[in-house]
């Protein structure tokens, strides 16, 4: 090989650490992150849901209903958070990938959404829904979109948080 031909090298293959993405905090091998963020994304659209009820019918059931999702959210979402952090500062080859970062930075942006929809609905649910309760459960809902998004990226295309294939 002359000088001027020089051999294509891989990057990842060039970092081995980032192949180190089994997951740390588990249960028989089960990543409690992506068990756990389940329940806040199926609450955070509960909470959109619940106001679009709420302000199609009027009725009180879906304001209240409303506030306790977005109590859930927030708590199941902090949970998850503190796995998903401990999963990140831990391994290697989460740590390493810009990908984990963005997706982390954007999950800590929609925790404040989520903790801002449910102390703005603190004492009063059916004054809160209209119209700043429903802008905030939207916007909420598109953040939640784009942070399972990018968290499903690292799952299925850089194999986060998987048993490594033996």
């Amino acid at each position: 090989m002359s000088e001027t031909e020089q051999e294509l090298v891989d990057p990842v293959e060039e970092r081995r650490a980032l192949h180190e993405t089994e997951s740390k905090i588990a249960i028989a091998g089960h990543p409690l992150h992506a068990m756990l963020v389940t329940f806040p994304i199926a609450l955070t659209m509960s909470v959109l849901g619940a106001d679009l009820l709420y302000w199609w019918s009027g009725d009180v059931f879906w304001a209240r209903a409303a506030g306790w999702a977005s109590f859930g959210a927030f708590v199941m979402g902090v949970i998850a958070g503190i796995t998903g952090t401990v999963e990140l500062l831990m391994v290697r080859g989460i740590r390493n990938r810009s990908a984990s970062w963005t997706h982390f930075i954007l999950a800590v942006m929609l925790l404040s959404l989520l903790g801002m929809n449910w102390a703005w609905r603190i004492g009063n649910h059916v004054e809160a829904v209209l119209p700043l309760g429903l802008i905030l459960s939207l916007a909420a809902a598109a953040l939640t979109a784009a942070t399972g998004w990018h968290g499903g990226k690292l799952v299925f295309d850089y194999q986060i948080g998987t048993k490594p294939q033996k």
